[in-house]
């Protein structure tokens, strides 16, 4: 008898259900390498210093976000999800980077190439074991 008074229970519960498995993301995934100083000058704003964030956390733009320059100034949460390597990953650690240069005209040159994102030493490190050469990542601006 409660089951006829009720229904409207189990459909919620349904409802609840479906939505916490397959809940949507807006971001997108990509590769991460890294670069170490020299860092200047950038593609975005040649030898100012002050471009760069105070905690070190920035990036060069692969060429699937260069966006002709658009990129410059972007701000990314960046978190690795998987490497060659297990354990590589802090999966803990979400950083937010900004885009003060370009992979392919930068100074020092990335890990790895044809990376989606190349993180400073310091960003890198904070997600990253330092050691790997590149990680799977999710980003979102």
């Amino acid at each position: 008898m409660s089951k006829q008074q009720h229904p409207w229970r189990l459909w919620l519960f349904t409802i609840f259900f479906l939505a916490t498995i397959f809940h949507p993301s807006f971001a997108d995934v990509g590769t991460a390498a890294q670069y170490s100083p020299p860092y200047l000058p950038t593609a975005c704003s040649g030898n100012d210093a002050s471009q760069f964030p105070t905690n070190n956390l920035f990036a060069a733009a692969g060429d699937g976000i260069w966006d002709n320059g658009a990129s410059c100034g972007r701000q990314y949460l960046v978190r690795c999800i998987s490497a060659a390597t297990p354990g590589t990953c802090n999966p803990s650690q979400t950083i937010q980077i900004r885009i003060v240069d370009r992979a392919e005209t930068s100074v020092s040159r990335p890990s790895t190439n044809g990376a989606t994102i190349i993180l400073s030493t310091t960003a890198f490190g904070a997600i990253a074991n330092p050691s790997a050469a590149s990680v799977n990542i999710e980003f979102q601006q």
